[in-house]
């Protein structure tokens, strides 16, 4: 006997659209690219130049995950079952990439200056960096509320909020280098800047390709699962239990369930199913309940059937 249940109602989280969210941030930093360039154009500053085409993989971010997000919503067919859920976990992570290819391009020009310190155009170049605070900002705010439940929003989170802080260093560095004349400071500021975004964004990345290869997402206790599936009365034995994402804010897990004396009607599935959603926001349970267990269990931690 086989039962797949999906829980009855989704979580908020789950059903959240940003496409308001996205359109919003995208149009907004088109904008502030064409203001960025046409100012490092018009003061012959490469660096303003330099941070517009930063600025254009920041839109082309937000593109990749806002096609991640629509792409998961998508409904499943006979070529693709589970739909394309995947594709936003897929976005998160080349986004993740995007970021650290950018803050590696970035130490890398200041590594440069450092040797040959640069004048700065002061003014100009604090005014526009100021106006990217107010965008950057303002679109990583419009991203805050799904950061903590959805990786791909997190990512898009995290790509602003990082941009927000180079152009607040920019602003400080500007300022400091009119009073003071230090020329050095610009690069000094632009390593750190990238050292701490690196150090955000490695979680991200870390996470995305967890979830591409099947691992049981963050806030999931596999043994919990376990202990709470050989809890329910009649089950003897938990056999080939898998739990992984289907995309960045659903979950997804197997089991069989071995119950030699034992029988699982609806209202025993219902019950473990509504255990599993509210113990662990699992989205979608598909048990397997037998008598004897005639599987072979699968991978290589046969004796605890634990992946």
């Amino acid at each position: 006997m086989s039962a797949n249940h999906d829980h009855p109602h989704g979580h908020g989280h789950a059903q959240a659209n940003f496409n308001a969210a996205f359109a919003i941030g995208i149009g907004l930093n088109m904008a502030f690219v064409a203001i960025e360039a046409f100012y490092g154009w018009k003061v012959n500053s490469l660096a303003l130049l330099a941070d517009a085409g930063h600025n254009l993989s920041d839109v082309i971010g937000l593109v990749l995950a806002w096609g991640g997000a629509l792409a998961g919503r998508l409904q499943p067919d006979a070529r693709h079952t589970y739909g394309w859920k995947r594709a936003s976990i897929l976005a998160a992570f080349i986004n993740a990439v995007l970021l650290l290819v950018a803050m590696g391009s970035l130490a890398w020009e200041a590594f440069h200056r450092l040797q040959s310190p640069q004048p700065i155009e002061g003014v100009t170049i604090m005014a526009v960096a100021g106006v990217g605070i107010f965008v950057n900002t303002a679109t990583a705010l419009l991203f805050m509320r799904g950061g903590e439940t959805d990786l791909n929003i997190r990512g898009a989170f995290l790509h602003m909020a990082a941009d927000a802080l180079v152009s607040a260093g920019v602003v400080v560095t500007g300022g400091l280098a009119l009073a003071f004349g230090w020329n050095w400071l610009d690069p000094v500021v632009s390593l750190l800047i990238a050292a701490v975004i690196v150090a955000g964004t490695w979680g991200l990345f870390k996470q995305s390709v967890h979830l591409l290869f099947d691992g049981v997402p963050d806030g999931v206790d596999l043994h919990a699962v376990r202990a709470l599936l050989e809890g329910l009365p009649g089950v003897a034995r938990v056999h080939d239990l898998h739990v992984w994402a289907m995309g960045t804010s659903e979950i997804a897990m197997t089991a069989h369930l071995v119950m030699p004396d034992g029988d699982a009607d609806d209202a025993f599935l219902q019950e473990a199913t509504r255990q599993l959603h509210v113990g662990f926001d699992i989205e979608h349970v598909t048990l397997q309940v037998m008598r004897v267990a005639f599987t072979k269990p699968c991978a290589t931690l046969a004796e605890r059937d634990v992946r």
